[in-house]
């Protein structure tokens, strides 16, 4: 069977060499013309590296991958000749550096534009304030066009060549990428992926029985492969959008895995993977750097499965990412797929295991869920045993992706805890996640947790959890009653998190209000349409007076922001944190205490910790033995003392430990 598998690859190998042999001199000729000489080097050089990751997914995928191939190649022309000269000096900077997006000081903030500063135009007005946190790209949520009314967010999108007109135009998000790139900033926005909004144009054209547009979604004309689908998916709303099909008068039943209006686009349909790179290619071309691929693993459909994280979901990104990098080779991707920990590394291009896996190009960023999700569970549970389990099964990366690390999203908190590691340390999994859902929704006794239950199913009784970083690590509740010890405690929570995020490896981003300690937002309710979405809450409006007080270490706000810049300067500083090292989580001998090292070929050794715990803990100073001279870069509370051949890390502290 291995065997099969593997001249399978190499015969698909083979043909792709095959078709650029053939494409080849036709696409120098018209690069030539297109491009000019010097240019037309380049992209030639790019389609020698690229093509191979263009055709062998395709190939996978649709009859004629010969032809497909060949007029992806001529559409990524086209967009190069019509990239503008400044975004073409990006891309010659990133070729030579393609690791960019992994250096040690890049910091991610992340923001609503109308909840940041109100409009596109208005945002550079923000970038000071970004720049002081060392902030080095910015993701802008959800802003291209979406339809009317409800939208899940902006996620159910009418347009990708416009800019919500409550926000501004196009000509202000290019205007906006260029100001950022002025400033070293690269600029990210989500791409809707599986679904589009029923008022899209291609949906209009598809329901008025348009041939160009024929295969371009899933419908069905009447309940029986439906009803066979749904015996294996799991809804994503079951308590605000139960079911993953729709009935269409006239149409039949629409495949709609989020809400109705979300209709899911057929990419076993050659013409709707074509459509997509060109909307990609188009808005790369308006200075986007990074596409946060939103709801990437429902993208292949297949009976008798999840529809998640199916085969042709990874070939189909895998094509799309090839086919960007030979028109703009500054894009990066970067993979919104909330998934178990074995099937995410999958995203970043690692399939297969450590010793037969090979590395196939898909996105070079992905979200570190399982960490954020362990942070929260061991400062509950004030044992960070089920931390260093997971984490440690956790398979590695390739060397040229990266995490994203991060405390909180603009999403709810699913608990992505596996039965295995709940269970390796002693732990019932649905137990615990009802624990972590009944602690973070406040209701635990002695629980420091201002949050709510999100998604909650009636019949299973799963739930999410939505509310702000402050509120979630004890800040919003001391505030309210007054409790300076409980406040004290709340902001090291704060700072504890991010000491992990900004050190674990991987790019960190900031979601927006956290660096001043915003709690949650209730003004949601008097929305109409977003009252039954409690998402909102953990979505606020940026605070000015807030920001007012970030300089002042005596208040709450000043004390956050100036930890969250020393995190980011300290992080800068340091080369072991650049994310194609390698890392991993240390065996200590205490279960409150989660250690982990990071090396990078060119850089000493570094050293983390973080107590979870309320109380001083001890741990073998062994630990450290085979790292050499270690400094303290940055801590809570000063270098760690030393008792009795044990390092004692403070309550609730940390340590950022690095050769000289």
């Amino acid at each position: 069977m291995a065997a099969a598998a593997a001249r399978s690859d190499g015969e698909r190998a083979r043909s792709a060499a095959d078709a650029l042999a053939r494409l080849r001199p036709g696409v120098v000729e018209e690069a030539r013309r297109c491009l000019g000489s010097v240019e037309a080097v380049g992209f030639v050089a790019r389609l020698d590296r690229w093509f191979a990751d263009v055709h062998v997914p395709l190939s996978a995928l649709y009859p004629d991958p010969d032809g497909l191939a060949a007029m992806i190649v001529h559409l990524a022309l086209r967009a190069a000749a019509q990239r503008p000269a400044d975004l073409r000096a990006v891309d010659r900077r990133r070729e030579v550096d393609p690791g960019w997006f992994q250096h040690e000081r890049m910091v991610g903030y992340v923001a609503y534009t109308d909840r940041f500063a109100g409009t596109l135009d208005a945002l550079p007005a923000r970038l000071d304030h970004l720049a002081e946190l060392g902030v080095t790209y910015l993701h802008l949520m959800p802003l291209l066009a979406p339809r009317e009314g409800a939208n899940d967010g902006g996620y159910a999108v009418a347009d990708y060549r416009s800019v919500d007109p409550r926000l501004g135009t196009m000509d202000d998000l290019s205007d906006l990428a260029a100001e950022l790139r002025a400033r070293d900033m690269s600029l990210c926005v989500d791409l809707v992926l599986n679904h589009t909004a029923r008022e899209h144009a291609w949906a209009r054209a598809w329901l008025a029985g348009d041939p160009a547009y024929e295969g371009f979604y899933l419908a069905f004309p009447d309940r029986t492969l439906p009803d066979a689908y749904e015996e294996t998916i799991t809804d994503v709303f079951p308590d605000q959008a139960p079911g993953s099909f729709t009935e269409v008068p006239g149409t039949g039943w629409v495949w709609t895995t989020f809400f109705d209006y979300q209709w899911d686009l057929d990419y076993s349909t050659p013409r709707v993977f074509t459509a997509m790179l060109e909307e990609i290619l188009w808005l790369a071309n308006r200075g986007v750097e990074i596409f946060r691929m939103d709801a990437v693993p429902f993208m292949g459909k297949r009976l008798g499965t999840s529809c998640m994280n199916q085969p042709e979901v990874h070939d189909i990104v895998q094509a799309l990412h090839a086919a960007v990098k030979l028109a703009a080779p500054a894009t990066v991707f970067k993979a919104e797929a909330i998934v178990a920990p074995d099937e995410l590394v999958a995203y970043l291009g690692a399939h297969g295991d450590e010793r037969s896996g090979r590395y196939r190009p898909e996105c070079e960023l992905a979200y570190h869920n399982q960490l954020m999700v362990m942070l929260w569970s061991s400062l509950a549970t004030k044992d960070a045993r089920l931390a260093v389990q997971s984490l440690r099964r956790l398979r590695p990366i390739p060397p040229e992706t990266s995490w994203a690390t991060y405390v909180r999203c603009h999403d709810d908190i699913g608990w992505a805890v596996g039965d295995v590691d709940a269970r390796a340390v002693g732990y019932d999994p649905h137990a615990h996640r009802d624990f972590l859902n009944a602690f973070y929704a406040g209701e635990f006794p002695l629980s420091f947790a201002r949050g709510a239950r999100f998604g909650e199913n009636p019949e299973t009784g799963d739930a999410r959890i939505s509310g702000s970083t402050a509120a979630l690590c004890g800040i919003s509740e001391a505030r309210e009653r007054g409790d300076a010890a409980a406040l004290e405690a709340g902001i090291r929570r704060f700072v504890l998190l991010h000491a992990v995020t900004f050190a674990w490896g991987g790019v960190p981003l900031l979601y927006m209000g956290d660096e001043l300690a915003q709690g949650n937002d209730t003004t949601y309710l008097d929305d109409p349409a977003l009252a039954g979405d409690n998402r909102w809450m953990h979505r606020p409006y940026f605070d000015d007076a807030a920001a007012a007080l970030r300089h002042d270490p005596a208040t709450v706000e000043g004390r956050v922001f100036g930890w969250t810049k020393a995190l980011a300067a300290a992080r800068a500083s340091l080369p072991a944190l650049h994310a194609a090292g390698r890392g991993r989580a240390l065996d200590v001998d205490s279960p409150h205490v989660l250690a982990w090292h990071r090396r990078h070929p060119r850089s000493g050794h570094f050293v983390g910790m973080v107590n979870v715990a309320e109380h001083p803990v001890t741990v073998d100073a062994h630990v450290l033995d085979g790292f050499g001279a270690l400094d303290t870069v940055l801590s809570s509370d000063g270098p760690l003392l030393v008792h009795d051949g044990r390092l004692v890390v403070p309550a609730l502290g940390f340590v950022w430990l690095a050769e000289p």
